[in-house]
């Protein structure tokens, strides 16, 4: 390849000439990570995150320093937790979820800031479209979708027939709740569901959301994906056994720690894109000229060990269109 085309493919990645060479021979890069729940609730995550990074030449420790910031399910800290981040000089700020972004967003305009997988980062104002960002904000994000929920409430009465109710647990404090009811509520219209609206804003609240279930007759629940359900997913995965409630969840990790079922998106392989952001905006992109990325892939995950503790039989057909059975 001759200059002028190594010059055009450069240009073609957002890269200015220029900037390409911004990453220094020895230089060492520091990176802010901001995370709403513990290291702990997403150590399987940030392992393939920092997997992806080390692939692409960036290790921890040798030319890239991560400033972490673990808000621990107490969503309230992000943004203190931001301006922290802000005031280490960090060169960059990796936010997964839209309520970490928007913490970032409102603590920075001038930092770039690579958002992980919020929903309706547009209407959260996040960025100003999927296409062309613009600002210091871009990454990977997702859609409150009927047709997703609808996936998933399809798969619960597949397993439980006889559910006409099912409860839908969620935390009030999360961002763009308004968006994500009209969505799920639509999708239970369709299949004849009636739905009940649970709000939970922490552990010590869960055995009174699982009671008011259990006094309206849910049966089956619909688990949404935040930071205090993250933490506390264990906890939230023996209430649904307790109280004899077979879930679907919003990620795998919930269904790892007890949850009958999961329908969505693999963080795990999904979370690596956001390393490509990373890579192309240290080597001197603009945030705001790369656009953002949706998932197109959705995996079924089943525990069966739960599912036959609740007695519940899942049928052959189902299995076979899982993508991982927990025995």
């Amino acid at each position: 390849m001759n200059r002028r085309d190594s010059m055009a493919a450069l240009m073609a990645m957002g890269i200015t000439p220029h900037a390409a060479h911004a990453q220094q021979k020895g230089r060492v890069y520091r990176i802010g990570y901001l995370s709403a729940p513990s290291r702990a609730s997403v150590e399987g995550v940030v392992q393939s995150f920092l997997r992806a990074l080390r692939e692409l030449g960036w290790v921890e420790g040798q030319n890239l320093i991560i400033e972490y910031r673990w808000a621990e399910g107490k969503t309230e800290r992000l943004p203190e937790l931001a301006a922290e981040l802000v005031q280490a000089k960090v060169e960059l700020i990796v936010a997964p979820a839209g309520i970490a972004a928007l913490a970032a967003k409102a603590a920075t305009s001038s930092i770039p800031i690579v958002m992980i997988f919020p929903t309706d980062p547009v209407a959260q104002g996040l960025v100003a479209s999927l296409s062309r960002p613009g600002g210091n904000v871009t990454g990977t994000a997702t859609a409150h979708s009927t047709e997703l929920y609808g996936k998933q409430l399809q798969l619960l009465k597949e397993i439980v027939p006889n559910a006409s109710r099912i409860a839908r647990l969620f935390d009030p404090a999360e961002r763009n709740q308004a968006a994500e009811i009209k969505a799920v509520t639509s999708a239970a219209q369709s299949l004849n569901v009636s739905l009940q609206l649970v709000q939970t804003s922490g552990p010590e609240d869960f055995e009174r959301a699982f009671v008011a279930m259990a006094n309206e007759k849910a049966q089956a629940l619909l688990v949404s994906h935040n930071a205090v359900l993250m933490v506390n997913r264990g906890r939230v995965a023996e209430l649904a056994l307790k109280y004899r409630l077979p879930t679907m969840c919003q990620t795998r990790e919930i269904v790892d720690a007890g949850g009958l079922m999961a329908y969505s998106v693999n963080m795990s392989d999904f979370i690596p894109r956001s390393a490509t952001y990373i890579d192309r905006i240290l080597k001197g992109a603009k945030p705001g000229d790369l656009p953002v990325e949706q998932p197109t892939k959705f995996e079924l995950v089943i525990n069966l060990k739960t599912a036959k503790a609740l007695g519940l039989n899942i049928s052959k057909d189902v299995l076979l269109r899982a993508d991982d059975v927990i025995r």
